[in-house]
């Protein structure tokens, strides 16, 4: 690569990073296109990398190997002050914490990996005896998502498996030894959250107290979810208004749902 190039680089790449501050200090509709897609499409094509891909790189810079916290912590800072990342985040994680360590499961299932952010946020509170299976569909996110777990040190509480969630679900007493699930966390595409929720009461796997959390319930929104599990007599169903993820001026909402069903 020449002089004139790398100069040609830098200096589309610090306008990037220019347009990404001014849109994070003055936030609307078409700014966050900006900050979601269109500046880490450029920044893939001008680097050669994927924004997940970077986030791994900052992640192994800056945090501390072995500390599920740092880790945590370094990711938030990437996406506020790097690019931004479709993770669960912190106003977010809290209520996770929350359920986990009232929860205390043993068994837990994650629909949608992403780069492995909330399943180190669960895993870093299970006791050693715990299982957290975690599935992404995109071989390249479970890729990262694998690293990463890896990189906070959860890989033996972590499975990360790269197929479609409902072909799990249905191996999951056979192939994974699991018959009762006590959290189930969805986190994938939004229209599947009623297919697969719905998949799992085939297959009984829930008892009376298991948790069903369901993320981004609003943006970009599961209103085929929420009819379905608030009209069901077998849960009992919490809504929490939340800001979505890193955009302080954007509402959301998850959604916590405690089986009371027949098991």
């Amino acid at each position: 690569m020449d002089v004139n190039t790398k100069a040609l680089i830098g200096a589309v790449a610090g306008t990037c990073a220019m347009t990404s501050a001014f849109a994070y200090s003055r936030r609307d509709w078409l700014k966050d296109q900006w900050l979601a897609f269109i500046s880490p499409a450029i920044y893939n094509f001008l680097t050669g990398t994927t924004r997940e891909q970077r986030a791994l790189k900052y992640l192994k810079e800056h945090a501390r190997e072995g500390n599920p916290d740092s880790v945590l912590e370094t990711f938030d800072e990437f996406c506020r002050t790097q690019e931004w990342a479709m993770n669960a985040a912190e106003e977010k994680g809290d209520i996770l914490d929350e359920i986990v360590r009232e929860l205390r499961p043993t068994t837990c299932l994650e629909l949608g990996t992403y780069c492995g952010y909330s399943a180190v946020r669960i895993a870093r509170q299970l006791s050693p005896s715990a299982r957290l299976i975690t599935v992404e569909v995109n071989p390249d996110y479970a890729a990262v998502a694998r690293e990463v777990v890896k990189l906070a040190g959860l890989q033996d509480k972590i499975e990360v498996i790269n197929v479609d969630s409902c072909d799990v679900i249905r191996e999951l007493k056979d192939k994974y030894d699991i018959t009762k699930l006590d959290l189930v966390f969805l986190d994938h595409w939004k229209y599947l959250y009623i297919r697969d929720i719905k998949l799992i009461e085939e297959e009984k796997l829930l008892k009376k107290g298991s948790v069903v959390f369901a993320d981004n319930v609003i943006i970009p929104g599961a209103p085929g979810y929420l009819e379905y599990i608030r009209g069901s007599k077998n849960y009992k169903s919490t809504f929490y208004s939340v800001h979505f993820e890193y955009m302080d001026d954007m509402k959301d909402g998850v959604e916590k749902s405690v089986y009371i069903g027949d098991e």
